[in-house]
């Protein structure tokens, strides 16, 4: 067997690539979102899928997740077509919150432990405590910020192969944006890997392993992101602001 493909629990065989995205399709009410969209996250990277608003990021979030089915292409996670199998393998973000305002945190915390069988508890507990959240707190007496946070937590406390965080902080407080990333850095090891769509490029950029600049539905660059400053002698977010400019 080669030395880059292993067995995983289940008895599935996987090589070093988490997910494999290849000629990805996707248009609504024939609008095309995304025309033939074609990449590779390798494990243990952190890879930031960056672009305008607009151009498809979060509908190929959805994809990847299985939420979405695409018009045209293949999308395998694990060697899984998104479906029953890959919902244990992903841990995804929305863009927007989905958690029930009625319930306190700790009633989320163990719906969580009950419903995902990866689902670290004492970590997510360790997390609350750090930012300083009451888990006898209802949602509907939280900032837009403190759910996000809380809704993070819950996903970064899962066990999971893949994380697909849809602007994991686009509403934190500044002061709280290190703690977040040195949670997510720290959540993750080398069998697994985050996609990360966001606009904060300069606050996020120091994690990124790999990037991916969409536009009008396809990827204009994709690479390592070291390779990728010096190519351009440039940061990825001033790269963004030049590539993007209006």
């Amino acid at each position: 067997m080669n030395e880059n493909i292993e067995m995983i629990s289940g008895g599935a065989v996987v090589s070093d690539t988490v997910a494999e995205i290849k000629n990805i399709h996707k248009g609504y009410h024939q609008h095309p979102v995304l025309n033939g969209v074609s990449f590779s996250i390798p494990r243990g990277q952190i890879v930031g899928l960056l672009g305008p608003n607009g151009c498809g990021k979060s509908t190929l979030i959805k994809l990847m997740a299985g939420l979405l089915q695409p018009d045209q292409g293949e999308i395998r996670i694990n060697g899984f077509t998104p479906g029953r199998q890959t919902k244990a393998l992903i841990s995804y973000l929305p863009e927007r919150t989905y958690l029930n305002d009625w319930m306190k945190v700790q009633d989320l915390l163990h719906f969580f432990a009950d419903f995902y069988q990866d689902f670290d508890l004492e970590r997510a507990r360790q997390m609350l405590q750090n930012l300083q959240i009451d888990d006898k707190q209802k949602l509907k007496t939280m900032s837009k910020g403190t759910k996000e946070k809380v809704q993070l937590i819950l996903v970064m406390s899962r066990r999971a192969q893949l994380y697909l965080l849809d602007e994991p902080i686009g509403g934190v407080d500044p002061a709280a944006r290190d703690y977040i990333l040195s949670t997510i850095l720290k959540n993750f090891d080398e069998s697994s890997s985050i996609l990360i769509s966001t606009h904060l490029i300069h606050d996020v950029e120091t994690i990124f392993d790999q990037v991916l600049f969409l536009d009008q539905g396809k990827i204009v660059i994709n690479g390592q992101v070291d390779e990728i400053r010096e190519l351009y002698g440039k940061s990825i977010d001033g790269l963004f602001r030049e590539v993007f400019k209006c």
